[in-house]
């Protein structure tokens, strides 16, 4: 049995999904509708960037939905390649509402919508600079854990991704991951800061989630027979209503891919499909379990190798 996932934000790189939209109409179209649906050109920030829009997080987030809606809809349309039967959909943060609307439960163009205003929402919620988030490797989530409690009283940060064995990542404001940092080279882990401007997945997220709350609230979700493995919870979610909850609280909440794979695996998965710009997924799954097997579409020559 397979499972579908797409990935989210870091993926993305200017040019991603070239070959699609050169090849194939249907791509075209979709670049044409997100267009026009946005009220600007972020096919040409995609295409020809520069680099640095791209990497807002207000066009960062649309753009890979895009790439990963597009290159589903050739598989599917294109190669008559039935990914619906999968047994599950799941997507790493900003990845699930690809996997959502890939499942059939929101529709591209209210996809699209709701992932710019999450963008800014999150872009927003923090002053620039004034909050970060650190990737841990080669520890434990329980090892991480006790560090945090143990030090709440010096700093406070929170595990923002559970992303593979011996890969976390954390958040917090600046000047509280400058002293988990220190701990942490205390501890010999190692730690690297990353390059994001805000820190999502954790509690200063507060002000997107209330807007979040009121955007999800006003969407049609449809039903779909596909099911969908939660960020939040690391399992499947029982109905629409469930769903638009656990999107409301992915905003503050860990995403915890590792369980999410874990579980999926558990329950006869022994083949991933990557769809979406990179491969960081693919990567992620393999440090997980090895043995399982991995496909990662990123052009023409992977869907032609493609068997399910």
């Amino acid at each position: 049995m397979f499972s579908v996932i797409f990935p989210g934000q870091g993926s993305q790189l200017v040019g991603m999904g070239k070959e699609f939209y050169d090849r194939f109409d249907i791509v075209k179209n979709l670049f044409k509708e997100a267009d026009e649906t946005l009220g600007f050109s972020l096919s040409k920030i995609i295409l020809e960037g520069p680099k640095e829009e791209l990497d807002l997080t207000v066009n960062t987030q649309p753009a890979i939905f895009l790439i990963s809606y597009s290159i589903y809809n050739v598989v599917k349309n294109e190669f008559n390649i039935d990914l619906s039967t999968a047994k599950y959909f799941a997507g790493h943060s900003l990845g699930e509402y690809s996997a959502l609307s890939c499942a059939g439960y929101l529709s591209f163009t209210d996809t699209l919508k709701i992932l710019r205003i999450r963008g800014d929402a999150m872009q927003g919620s923090v002053p620039k600079g004034e909050g970060g988030m650190v990737a841990v490797l080669g520890s434990t989530v329980e090892i991480i854990e006790k560090i945090l409690k143990d030090n709440r009283h010096k700093f406070k940060a929170q595990i923002a991704n559970d992303n593979s064995v011996g890969q976390i990542v954390l958040s917090g404001k600046t000047e509280d991951l400058d002293k988990l940092t220190l701990t942490l080279k205390e501890n010999a882990i190692k730690n690297i800061r990353l390059p994001v401007s805000a820190p999502f997945h954790c509690s200063l997220m507060s002000n997107a989630t209330k807007i979040m709350s009121n955007e999800l609230n006003k969407l049609s979700f449809k039903i779909s027979k596909n099911k969908l493995i939660s960020n939040v919870t690391a399992e499947e979610i029982k109905n629409v209503e469930e769903l638009k909850n656990l999107l409301i609280k992915q905003i503050e909440n860990r995403v915890r891919w590792r369980e999410s794979v874990i579980n999926m695996i558990n329950n006869d998965i022994n083949h991933f499909i990557e769809i979406g710009p990179g491969k960081v997924l693919s990567g992620l799954v393999k440090r997980i379990k090895r043995e399982v097997k991995i496909d990662t579409i990123n052009n023409q020559k992977d869907i032609e190798n493609l068997k399910i």
